[in-house]
């Protein structure tokens, strides 16, 4: 019941002192009946029309009857009758009545009695349907002060009627001996209410207050949130949001959890023309450390507590600034306590600028990670400890618009400063002093890479694909290593022979490669299908790296190396910038491509990669053994291939492959299908590698993992997984769950399981979601109901 219905039916009333057609400006109403139409618009004419026109000068009314319709100012009224009372001031209007406001608010009802301002009235048998789609019903409502509206045994709901069983309950409505509408402070108060599903009624409330529906944001209690973690117990949170303005606003939330006791938390928002920034706070005095297993950070913390911020700001269309920290007084709270946007297991922690024009591209910044695990840092498995400050990180990407001697030219910088304070690797044995790897140096390292490189295609009258490439680097890198990452390199050891090392405080190297590309496709069409074949083969020719037989160079960001089709034609396969490649090197494959008339497309690519000259890189060692096991370590190198074949129907399969050069057996290999049937989606994948002890790995791996989902009408779903351990024979991981999503409601319920390879221990978490649409969320947080079996 809004002004402007106040405003269309005051006019109604002096509408009908006229004329049935249009009446004059707004401001001639005024002075006819001396309704206040200050905050009307300006020149809006009204239109009534209606069979009959009745005057009463003895009961002093004026009656429209007959298919009533009046149009004003974007409002119209539809009813049976209205009648305007001059010697009480007030309209009251009979019989199927609708109104239909500017903004779409639809309101219907037996009869409205209102006075000629419309700041009080009475309405039988009301209906209310708002422009987003919100219902609102009573068996009578009331209207004082212009503002208030009290609805007599309502009833509201978000959810839309059937429109095949129009009698039939919505999923959920809410019923209330009064349900109060207050227009100033936009809130609506439900008192003597039962909240009920399909029809059913499951929980009662004395009173309860929500926003207004038009109100996107409003201060006030949000919707109550529960979890459970053995080691926690049972935790409630109640949140609070304060809508300070349109531009920022504040979040508090309290949780209580029965074992270890109060949890607070807040988040300050706030919103610019360019960016927005957030700043999160939490804290808790743990009331029962001993809940959690012994020797871990859990247990050893009292006051624990955080602070994180993230940012992002656009200084022009071509640049950006931001950031995501986070500073705990452990290096667990924020996993533990499942504190939002800081709970990942690998936290990292940096600060950006970053800028992209057309090929041109601009990226600098400062980060840490934080290895977020309940393992003390005393313990020899503790991990974040080593993690090291990358102070800073810069890459710079430049490609001029213009070709360069006919082809294209592409400049790119890196600089890298890195520091730890703690060695990160393995030893030989426990407390031997000898290392046989070395993830990350103790100490400060620093590097500064450039490179150029050109390419240019030249396309024979054959079809004949050739394109020379160049390409210059040059490295500068400087070591300020601690005494005890001084005695690893130096003691280190490969299969029990010692490696030489060369430990010093500055390096420089370079390298120029010369390399030559060639490719010819080559179709073959039939009325149903066609083919593309396509020989590739390149060659690069470049001097041996230097230092590569030698320990001294820390490897930071190179330490990844798979060899498989998508890496075979790269120039350099390391990588990172840590390590180069040097050497005379040849690379030689074949790639397929196929479509056919049904939509079917096949795909495919199958080579082998050769040193002919030089030392071969990844043959030598490395602090992490970079190259081993990768397939290139040898002259000649292991096959690979992959194939994929998809389908119009949405079946997809792909297959790719790494052979032994002499025996072709399998090394690694990776199988992934995806398929829909109808209504059922699905997807499995298979992967295989072979043993790695100098990573770690003293056994072949193997692994299933298939998912499912399948939706079963137009509202339910449900999902499966699971992944396999094929060596251990363990069900790792396992999820279930489903969902019932629709216009006004959303339930999600999930169970996860899973179980250790070496200790077999399992554990499980449960999680459900509850939405309603203008209401909010309620559900769990997933927690662990068992710890051990």
């Amino acid at each position: 019941m809004s002004t402007r219905l106040a405003h269309l039916m005051g006019a109604t009333a002096l509408a009908t002192l006229c004329t049935y057609t249009l009446l004059p400006q707004a401001t001639a109403l005024a002075q006819t009946g001396g309704l206040d139409v200050s905050d009307l618009p300006q020149g809006a004419q009204m239109l009534l029309t209606a069979e009959n026109l009745i005057y009463d000068n003895d009961l002093n009314t004026i009656t429209a009857a007959g298919g009533v319709q009046i149009e004003y100012a974007g409002n119209s009224l539809v009813a049976d009758r209205v009648v305007y009372d001059r010697r009480t001031s007030r309209v009251v209007a009979r019989g199927r009545v609708q109104i239909i406001e500017e903004d779409g608010n639809k309101i219907f009802a037996d009869e409205i009695d209102v006075t000629d301002d419309f700041r009080d009235g009475f309405v039988n048998a009301l209906r209310i349907e708002t422009v987003d789609k919100t219902y609102f019903a009573a068996e009578s409502a009331e209207r004082s002060g212009g503002q208030l509206t009290t609805f007599n045994n309502g009833v509201y709901t978000a959810c839309e009627p059937c429109r095949e069983k129009p009698g039939k309950p919505p999923i959920w409505q809410i019923k209330a001996q009064k349900i109060i509408w207050d227009g100033e402070s936009k809130t609506v108060r439900f008192e003597g209410s039962r909240f009920e599903f399909f029809g059913m009624p499951i929980a009662y409330l004395p009173f309860f207050e929500v926003a207004d529906p038009t109100v996107k944001r409003k201060s006030g209690f949000l919707i109550p949130g529960a979890s459970y973690q053995e080691e926690m117990g049972v935790g409630i949170s109640v949140p609070y949001y304060f809508a300070f303005s349109p531009t920022y606003d504040l979040t508090v939330t309290g949780t209580y959890y029965t074992k270890q006791g109060f949890l607070g938390e807040a988040e300050w928002r706030q919103r610019f023309d360019n960016g927005q920034y957030s700043i999160k706070i939490a804290g808790i005095k743990q009331q029962n450390p001993e809940a959690w297993d012994a020797d871990t950070v859990n247990r050893s913390e009292t006051g624990r507590g955080m602070v994180g911020s993230k940012g992002q700001f656009s200084i022009n269309p071509r640049w950006t600034f931001g950031w995501d920290v986070l500073a705990q007084t452990d290096k667990n709270f924020s996993r533990t306590y499942g504190i939002d946007g800081f709970s990942d297991t690998v936290q990292t922690s940096q600060l950006y600028l970053t800028g992209l024009d057309d090929r041109n591209f601009f990226d600098l910044r400062a980060y840490h990670f934080d290895i977020q695990e309940n393992v003390l840092d005393t313990a020899s498995n503790a991990r974040n400890d080593k993690q090291p400050w990358v102070l800073p990180s810069f890459d710079y990407s430049y490609t001029p618009d213009e070709a360069v001697a006919g082809g294209e030219l592409n400049f790119d910088v890196n600089v890298q400063n890195i520091y730890r304070d703690s060695l990160s690797g393995n030893m030989t044995s426990a407390n031997s002093g000898i290392y046989e790897r070395i993830d990350g140096v103790e100490g400060l390292t620093s590097r500064m890479t450039a490179e150029a490189e050109w390419k240019r295609s030249f396309v024979s009258s054959g079809g004949l694909v050739v394109t020379p490439i160049l390409q210059a680097r040059g490295d500068a890198i400087y070591t300020d290593y601690d005494a005890n990452t001084v005695n690893g390199v130096t003691s280190f050891e490969l299969n029990s022979t010692a490696v030489g090392s060369d430990v010093r405080s500055s390096y420089y190297r370079y390298m120029a490669t010369a390399g030559l590309e060639a490719r010819w496709p080559i179709l073959f069409s039939t009325s149903s299908a066609s083919h593309v074949l396509e020989p590739m083969a390149q060659i690069f020719l470049r001097p041996d790296a230097p230092y590569q037989d030698r320990l001294g160079i820390p490897n930071e960001d190179a330490q990844s190396l798979v060899f498989d089709a998508t890496t075979l034609f790269e120039r350099d396969k390391f990588s990172g910038y840590d390590r180069i490649e040097g050497g005379t090197r040849a690379n030689v494959g074949i790639r397929y491509s196929g479509s056919f008339a049904n939509g079917w497309t096949t795909q495919g690519l199958f080579g082998q990669s050769y040193h002919l000259a030089g030392e071969n890189p990844y043959a030598q060692t490395d602090l992490v053994h970079a190259g081993a096991y990768s397939g290139l370590e040898t002259d000649v190198s292991d096959f690979v291939g992959m194939i994929g074949i998809a389908s119009p129907n949405g079946f997809a399969f792909s297959a790719g492959a790494r052979f032994d050069e002499k025996t072709f057996d399998i090394r690694r290999t990776d199988l992934k299908t995806a398929a829909t049937f109808g209504q059922l989606t699905t997807s499995l994948q298979y992967a295989y590698i072979e043993a790695q002890p100098l990573y770690g790995f003293d056994d072949d791996r193997q692994e299933v993992t298939g998912v499912a989902k399948v939706r079963f009408d137009e509202n339910w779903s449900g999902f499966a997984s699971g992944t396999y351990d094929v060596e251990s024979q363990t069900l790792v991981k396992n999820d279930y769950g489903f969902s019932y999503g629709d216009e006004c409601f959303i339930y999600s319920m999930t169970y996860s399981r899973s179980k250790n390879r070496d200790t077999q221990e399992v554990s499980q978490s449960f999680g459900f979601r509850i939405s309603l649409r203008t209401i909010g969320d309620f559900g769990t947080s997933s927690g662990e109901l068992n710890t051990s079996f």
